[in-house]
C-alpha cells in the first residue's frame, strides 16, 4: 500500500472515532425514517429526489464498514484469492 492510501484510510479511521461522526449518522438515521415514507412524495420527480436522498444516506451509513473491509482487503490480499483449479 503506498504512502498516500495509508494516509487516506488513516484519516478515514479517525474520522469514524470522533463524535462529529457519531452525530452525523444519528442524524441521517433521524432523518431516514421521514425521508423513507412516499406518503407524502407530491409527484414522480419528488419520489426520484427521496431515492437519491436515500442513496447518499445509505452510502454514508456504510462507509465506515465499506472502509474497513476495502482496507482489509488490501491488508490480506491472499485471503481474496481463490483457486479455481478443482
Amino acid at each position: 500500500m503506498n504512502k498516500e492510501l495509508e494516509q487516506y484510510y488513516r484519516e478515514m479511521f479517525q474520522l469514524f472515532r470522533t463524535d462529529g461522526w457519531t452525530t452525523l449518522l444519528l442524524d441521517l438515521k433521524t432523518n431516514l425514517e421521514t425521508i423513507d415514507s412516499i406518503e407524502h412524495a407530491k409527484g414522480l420527480e419528488d419520489l426520484f429526489f427521496r431515492k437519491g436522498q436515500l442513496n447518499i444516506i445509505g452510502t454514508l451509513m456504510n462507509l465506515e464498514e465499506t472502509t474497513l473491509n476495502s482496507f482489509e482487503q488490501l491488508d490480506n490480499p491472499q485471503e481474496d484469492e481463490q483457486d479455481y483449479d478443482v
